[in-house]
């Protein structure tokens, strides 16, 4: 058994996690010595109760095959990055608890250390997702990679800006990624895994569940020097992602929304705390001074218009950045009512158009 395949053993059993796989490391000196040590031995290092030894002692109950785990994983596009690999993140390297072991499609970079994540609500308004996708095209302006977790929402539209800016971005999976989630981002994680990466600590058939994102959380905040919370209400799973920036003593920017929205109570209460109020990309940069001297940061590039025909290209033009009913949809465009149906639905699946409640809709590309 290679040290690679002992270490997505470890990876895969339950209750043990990053913390407890690392002290098995350092007290029987590899992966592999600890899990062929007696049940004696493993009740002797620290952390490690009845439930865990019973685990090691019986984990091809668990991960029968290491060897079929790397099978699926190379057929799937995949790479296993190690914690002791070169090409692992020295940026997850310095946090308390990173994970063991990184399944990566596509690629990680030693300009990727630049990072900085950009998260939010699921359910995030179109102020807060706008904002995230031009926070994000003005950070890979000036050199910055984004990360964010590719949920629906603010993740979402800071990849897009990300990928319509020509830059890196980085998604962090809440899943193992045979079990990837959530589905209606399938194609968005092939174009990041062609202009970045996806990754996962989880092993390939590992479901996403309520503990499962959590435990992610701390690796989007870990890959980046600060975390942006672009829209959060007061009982968000982002502001848990600015709880593990902090304790991994990164900074934590937080973009101001209307005082009386309670999407962002979250936002305002880390204001409050002490985050710095981001409006756009110049007041992150002003916090790294020694990666870009004053004067250097450069106003996002608008990205390529898109290439649109008939119908499509008519409503497209006739929709803005503000929010419009379908009524002014058909009014402005002149065209008949299903012909303007079928257009921003084609639209909509492009990830041009958004459409907000009461059929108004609002324009999200370039």
């Amino acid at each position: 058994m290679t040290p690679l395949e002992s270490l997505i053993i470890l990876n895969a059993l339950p209750n043990v996690g990053s913390l407890k796989i690392r002290l098995l490391i350092e007290h029987f000196g590899s992966a592999d010595a600890a899990l062929a040590a007696s049940g004696a031995s493993l009740k002797r290092v620290h952390g490690i109760g009845d439930q865990i030894t019973h685990d090691l002692m019986h984990w091809r109950k668990h991960l029968d095959d290491p060897a079929r785990e790397l099978e699926a994983a190379a057929a799937a596009g995949l790479q296993i990055i190690a914690y002791y690999d070169h090409a692992y993140p020295e940026n997850l390297k310095e946090i308390y608890d990173p994970p063991m072991v990184l399944y990566v499609k596509g690629s990680l970079e030693e300009r990727d250390k630049h990072a900085i994540a950009i998260v939010g609500s699921r359910r995030a308004t179109n102020y807060g997702q706008t904002t995230a996708g031009r926070l994000a095209r003005e950070l890979v302006t000036n050199g910055f990679t984004v990360v964010s977790g590719l949920a629906l929402g603010v993740d979402t539209t800071a990849h897009l800006g990300a990928l319509q800016g020509g830059g890196r971005t980085i998604a962090v999976l809440g899943s193992g990624f045979a079990c990837f989630y959530p589905p209606e981002n399938r194609e968005l994680a092939e174009q990041i895994a062609a202009n970045g990466a996806v990754v996962s600590e989880f092993p390939m058939q590992y479901p996403p569940s309520k503990t499962s994102f959590p435990i992610r959380n701390r690796v989007i905040s870990g890959l980046a020097l600060g975390t942006i919370i672009a829209e959060a209400p007061a009982n968000s799973g982002a502001l848990i992602t600015a709880t593990h920036a902090l304790n991994q003593n990164r900074q934590v920017f937080a973009v101001p929304g209307r005082v009386d929205g309670p999407t962002f109570k979250g936002n305002h209460r880390l204001i409050k705390e002490g985050a710095k109020l981001v409006e756009n990309a110049e007041d992150v940069l002003s916090e790294f001074d020694y990666l870009f001297p004053r004067g250097t940061v450069a106003a996002a590039a608008p990205g390529p218009a898109p290439k649109l025909d008939g119908a499509e290209a008519v409503v497209y033009k006739a929709l803005g950045r503000e929010e419009c009913h379908i009524e002014e949809v058909i009014r402005s465009s002149a065209l008949q009512p299903g012909e303007v149906s079928v257009a921003l639905l084609s639209l909509e699946m492009k990830r041009l158009v958004k459409q907000l409640p009461g059929k108004y809709f609002v324009k999200l590309g370039p």
